[in-house]
């Protein structure tokens, strides 16, 4: 279960999938979150499914080709109701299996990869859907407590250094590269673990949202575990 004690003011449970649709983001929430306790062994599938390389991508039509055991079909058939549910719903749900994802080294003092926290931009309204069925599971991080890169005078002079056009230009550059969706965590933060196994909503910056995106990242890996989740 989620611990809100010190955050309800961001983040509103919910107690099934149509509620975690139909709920709107409205005032200082940004996430909603539907805890659920799943049955089933879904390190079982992963260690069924081989793969080089740090991720692949699980279709159903895969999922249904593993020989399981039956701890290991009812964790199946919560993935396979999960990605049904999600796609009927006109979302387009992605099942990964991580190692790792790919780091950002290009420049190290603002790394924009998913490790960092960020907000996602769409140009139309949607949501982030996401859970995490096995291994480390991703945080979030009450807006108050993180800082916009960019904003960061440190930061800020590294950039300028970076672009090469005119004055006028350089918020544009922030934006054409992604810089202005990443934050950094005040000394004082608390991030929130999403926790295994609970499906949540997660507003993000597009043209009609009312709320502040919610402010995420992918977790460390935990050493020989590789993580299995869904998101859209």
């Amino acid at each position: 279960m989620v611990n809100l004690s010190a955050t309800e003011h961001q983040i509103k449970c919910v107690a099934n999938f149509k509620d975690l649709l139909s709920t709107p983001f409205q005032g200082e929430v940004n996430a909603l979150c539907w805890n659920r306790e799943l049955k089933g062994d879904f390190s079982e599938i992963i260690k069924k499914v081989a793969f080089s390389g740090n991720m692949i991508e699980l279709l159903p039509e895969k999922l249904l080709e593993l020989q399981l055991s039956e701890q290991g079909q009812l964790a199946r058939e919560i993935l396979l109701n999960d990605f049904k549910v999600l796609k009927e719903n006109g979302k387009i749900p992605t099942l990964n299996i991580i190692k790792n994802y790919e780091r950002d080294d290009a420049f190290p003092f603002f790394p924009t990869d998913v490790y960092s926290f960020h907000v996602d931009r769409s140009p139309i309204p949607a949501d982030t859907f996401l859970c995490t069925y096995h291994g480390a599971s991703s945080d979030i991080l009450p807006n108050l407590q993180g800082t916009q890169k960019i904003l960061i005078p440190k930061i800020r002079t590294e950039l300028n250094k970076l672009y090469d056009g005119p004055e006028d230009g350089f918020e544009s550059f922030l934006t054409e590269y992604f810089f202005d969706l990443h934050y950094q965590a005040k000394p004082e933060a608390h991030p929130i673990n999403l926790g295994l196994g609970n499906l949540w909503k997660l507003a993000i910056d597009h043209p009609e949202s009312k709320v502040l995106p919610c402010l995420h990242r992918a977790p460390k890996e935990n050493t020989g575990e590789p993580r299995l989740m869904m998101i859209c």
